[in-house]
């Protein structure tokens, strides 16, 4: 397949930033506009968000394994999680995958480059909220057929299979499936005087709860954020709003409604724990993304939002056994995440597309999902969500509850469409960035809220 890129490099090179999988912050300066060139009428997604129409059944095929070289990219933010499942590939396949890691502020960049010049790699995996201006950009091959006769199809997680979904076409399968939760150290809840076995169930019991932490004093901090990280806070505030039952965009991802009771609602807890003084970490002000998920690990915070991972967590200062996962609450309760992570898709440039097809179904299969994936770090495997419903209750997940949490949250998680996400939400100077620190850091009002949401309706406007 050999379509047109229809946007400009600017455009291509703005769409890859922070959102889960422990991300760190791009440095785009343009603002994606991912305008596909119309045939007899402009693409749009079919009811972004929702499924697509599922054509007639074809023939399973597996691809090509005959000792094919392939190439990949994957942003440094995934290295974590790719490193593994190519390594397990390559040692069962006469494929090989030639992994190339690209720093995460370079992988804009370096993607729009390899675009214009189709020079892209065979394979190509992408935060999942970024798909649909690479989709519209005309960067894949169509996989409709080939995903829709994956046998085990119907139990596929179905947000990257969305998020890559353009004018009906089936871009993208899931490749790192990352999910928000609340992480806390039991061993600080029982010095808070605390029950390390009742984990907060609303907001304002994880601002309690934080709160009593954060008065141990000494270098123990009640909880830890991005402060200054737009696609760290879309990743583990917009679950409170949805565990409410409440939306964060329109679902066309046009209308920001980042300023609705539940929203504030989040702003004002995070900012009472500012002005209180002993609840959060310092460094929260100022962190911008690349090392959010490393404070946990050192054993010092009481509880944050993570990604739904156990690899590498536990370690000298922070034994497994103190580690307790709980799912995201709202404000009145309820629960929710943010399925993220990345997708995985074959370039408009591969030329080995049945092989490459043989490598990215091979990652939804029982092998590469429960032997690599679900097998619990202490046993060298990622001990990570499964990207399959029904492999939820695997060997591995069995022995471990938390890793049972992590695959049953993942059905009450969603993933947000929207173009111009970017912009919007990840660029360092997004309108998100903007009112999320007017809210928490200087006191802002409701109309000043209310006037810093209209402004990130306008950027996923295009205005």
């Amino acid at each position: 397949m050999r379509k047109p890129i229809r946007m400009s490099i600017l455009a291509i090179a703005a769409v890859v930033a922070v959102v889960g999988c422990n991300s760190a912050t791009a440095t785009p300066t343009a603002t994606p506009t991912a305008t596909p060139a119309p045939a007899t009428a402009t693409p749009t997604p079919a009811a972004p968000g929702a499924a697509t129409p599922t054509p007639a059944p074809t023939t399973f095929s597996a691809g090509t394994d005959d000792g094919t070289k392939l190439t990949m990219w994957t942003r440094a933010a995934t290295q974590a999680r790719a490193e593994p499942l190519v390594a397990a590939y390559n040692a069962s396949h006469k494929n090989q995958v030639s992994l190339t890691i690209v720093p995460t502020d370079d992988y804009n960049t370096k993607v729009g480059t390899a675009a214009a010049a189709n020079g892209l790699p065979d394979v190509l995996s992408g935060d999942v909220v970024f798909m649909p201006n690479w989709t519209s950009a005309g960067l894949f091959q169509d996989l409709t057929a080939k995903i829709n006769a994956l046998p085990f199809k119907d139990s596929i997680a179905p947000g990257a299979i969305k998020a890559s979904t353009w004018d009906n076409k089936e871009y993208g399968l899931p490749f790192v499936m990352d999910l928000s939760v609340w992480m806390y150290n039991k061993k600080l809840f029982t010095q808070a005087g605390l029950d390390p076995n009742k984990p907060p169930t609303t907001l304002a019991e994880f601002q309690a709860d934080a709160t009593k932490i954060g008065k141990l004093g000494g270098n123990i901090h009640g909880t830890f954020f991005g402060g200054n990280c737009g696609g760290c806070n879309v990743f583990t505030w917009w679950p409170i709003i949805w565990a409410d039952e409440q939306q964060v965009m329109s679902p066309d991802g046009k209308t920001s409604l980042l300023n609705g009771d539940d929203a504030k609602a989040v702003y004002k807890a995070f900012a009472q724990m500012v002005s209180d003084g002993t609840a959060l970490m310092p460094d929260s002000k100022t962190e911008a993304g690349p090392t959010w998920t490393g404070y946990f690990p050192k054993g010092n915070i009481g509880i944050m939002p993570m990604p739904a991972s156990l690899a590498g967590v536990a370690n000298a200062a922070l034994a497994d056994s103190d580690i307790g996962v709980t799912p995201i609450a709202g404000v009145n309760g309820g629960t929710a995440t943010f399925v993220g992570g990345d997708a995985i898709a074959i370039t408009k440039d591969s030329k080995n597309a049945d092989q490459a097809w043989n490598f990215i179904s091979w990652i939804q299969s029982d092998d590469a999902q429960v032997n690599v994936i679900a097998k619990p770090a202490s046993q060298g495997g990622l001990g990570a969500v499964v990207s399959r419903s029904d492999l939820a209750n695997n060997k591995y997940s069995s022995s471990d509850p938390r890793l049972v949490m992590f695959n049953s949250i993942a059905a009450k998680g969603q993933t947000p469409f929207a173009v111009n996400f970017n912009a919007a939400f990840n660029d360092p100077q997004s309108p998100w960035i903007v009112l999320l620190r007017d809210a928490v850091f200087n006191n802002a009002d409701s109309a000043k809220i209310d006037s810093d949401n209209n402004a990130i309706t306008a950027t996923l406007q295009g205005k």
